[in-house]
């Protein structure tokens, strides 16, 4: 699996770390050696994915990258499951020239393929023909035409020889002479679709196993086998510190560059913050704007999470290249997890300090350094644990719709037992309070703002049953939801980080 915002040698600079032992020098020079084997070299430079102002590489192209990946770890057999798969007619030759063309420097080259066109056929040193598991010829391409003619199926002048073998051993033809039935009164030569196909199956079977080409082949396998020799050592692989400092650089460069991942979620960080910031200026320094602060907080919070559904898409497809990298071998959920993390840690604590200042300075709240980055860390731990809940949800569906779907769902549920539509006390039993307004992360964030604000206001207050007293803006603000029962100020860490780790641990299980 290609990534989109990576140039073709990035691509394969970063497989050759993550891959290879050794040196950064060493994996260059294997690097630069796979792009000429491949005849990349004009598209070295070129982004795999394009932007506004290049194309994306051509499909054939994208195979013979994802063939470089492999050539980087100097392999010594290569399998290849269908090269040419929707690739036209110029791109599979080229491709096919090229592949060749590496088969002559001693690497050897297995393809799996289900049709090819005449010239690619000719290509072929030996050829491996299977029908439901058995096997109808395997040896030099020239001496198949041979072996058919020998089996009383000799191929038509006019016919392509790899069509004609197709035809003579996939089953899926039957139908083909069932529906030309009616038309061979009009029609004098059907004798290339006419071939009852398993009657030519079981005589090219039979044919083959009387053959000197299976003898040869059984008697190599039984040489083979009798002659033993060593097993093959490991190329080593890289560190896993090599590992996740690898993955946590290429995924800075592709937040970087990939404008949906990166610079959507900022713009509408932005201009959320600055709307929000806006409504809720001015608020004064009565009584009532407390109840004002705290609907901003409020608002700030829960809707700059929801925003963050906006980055799934990106998520899902990290998860995905992180599944053909572990199926390779190139990488595990520790390395995968970690490296995640670190990368996103930078972006997320940008986004909390340019709106975490933009809000606070609009709302206008207490002119305090300590404050301000209680605030801002705050914000911060907020992100990175729905961050980690979003891999979670993506991790689940791997599908874009139905994980904006469910993390909306969950965001507004969060909402709504927050404690501020209604109050913590005063939430139904079992499902509501607990456990729901204990899960949700918001309940923390906004507890956590109103005792670090300590605007020390005196106001007279009148609460029911208690009569008029004197109290501070925190005071009456704790006492009216019902927040002053929880050590706010040390809970958020707690939970947070808690919510952080828990969501990893559960990515690490499912993975």
């Amino acid at each position: 699996m290609l990534i989109e915002s990576l140039t073709v040698r990035e691509m394969l600079y970063y497989s050759a770390l993550l891959q290879l032992p050794g040196f950064f020098f060493q994996k260059k020079s294997f690097v630069e050696d796979a792009i000429s084997a491949m005849s990349l070299g004009d598209f070295a430079d070129s982004l795999i994915g394009g932007h506004c102002y290049t194309k994306s590489l051509p499909s054939g192209e994208r195979r013979r990258v994802s063939i470089a990946q492999e050539l980087v770890m100097r392999p010594h057999v290569l399998f290849i499951d269908e090269p040419l798969y929707h690739l036209d007619s110029v791109s599979a030759l080229l491709l096919m020239v090229t592949l060749k063309k590496l088969a002559s420097t001693g690497c050897t080259l297995i393809f799996t393929m289900y049709q090819s066109s005449t010239e690619v056929f000719g290509l072929f040193d030996r050829i491996c023909l299977l029908s439901n598991g058995n096997t109808l010829f395997f040896g030099e391409t020239l001496a198949c035409l041979q072996h058919f003619s020998n089996a009383g199926f000799p191929c038509p002048i006019m016919q392509s020889p790899s069509d004609h073998f197709l035809r003579a051993i996939n089953t899926d033809f039957d139908r083909i002479i069932a529906m030309c039935k009616n038309l061979q009164e009009d029609n004098s030569d059907l004798s290339s679709v006419n071939m009852d196909t398993a009657v030519a199956i079981r005589t090219l079977e039979a044919t083959y196993k009387s053959s000197a080409d299976s003898a040869a082949v059984e008697s190599m396998i039984v040489k083979l086998i009798d002659k033993g020799g060593p097993y093959l050592k490991s190329k080593g692989k890289a560190s896993g510190a090599t590992r996740i400092a690898v993955l946590t650089w290429r995924s800075l460069l592709i937040m970087s560059r990939e404008w949906k991942y990166f610079w959507i979620r900022f713009a509408l960080y932005l201009l959320l913050t600055l709307s929000i910031g806006t409504i809720f200026s001015n608020s004064g320094h009565s009584l009532s704007s407390v109840t004002v602060r705290v609907a901003a907080v409020f608002s700030f919070i829960s809707f700059i999470l929801l925003l963050s559904v906006a980055g799934l898409p990106a998520h899902i497809n990290e998860i995905k290249i992180f599944t053909h990298e572990e199926s390779n071998e190139h990488s595990g959920p520790v390395v995968f997890l970690l490296g995640h993390l670190l990368s996103s840690i930078p972006f997320l604590f940008l986004v909390s300090i340019t709106t975490a200042l933009i809000f606070y300075f609009l709302v206008g709240m207490r002119n305090e350094f300590s404050l301000l980055m209680y605030f801002i860390l705050n914000v911060f731990m907020c992100l990175l644990a729905n961050e980690a809940f979003m891999m979670v949800v993506a991790l689940i569906w791997l599908e874009t719709f139905k994980c904006i779907l469910t993390l909306v769902f969950i965001h507004v549920m969060m909402m709504l037992v927050a404690g501020y539509l209604k109050i913590a006390d005063a939430l139904p039993g079992p499902v509501w309070k607990c456990p729901l307004s204990y899960v949700a992360f918001h309940t923390y964030a906004i507890e956590a703002w109103p005792p670090r604000e300590r605007v020390c206001w005196n106001f007279f207050c009148r609460w029911p049953g208690q009569g008029y007293f004197w109290c501070t803006s925190c005071s009456c603000f704790l006492r009216h939801f019902s927040f002053q029962k929880r050590k706010v100020g040390k809970l958020i860490g707690i939970v947070l980080n808690g919510s952080r780790i828990s969501h990893s641990l559960v990515c690490f299980a499912s993975f």
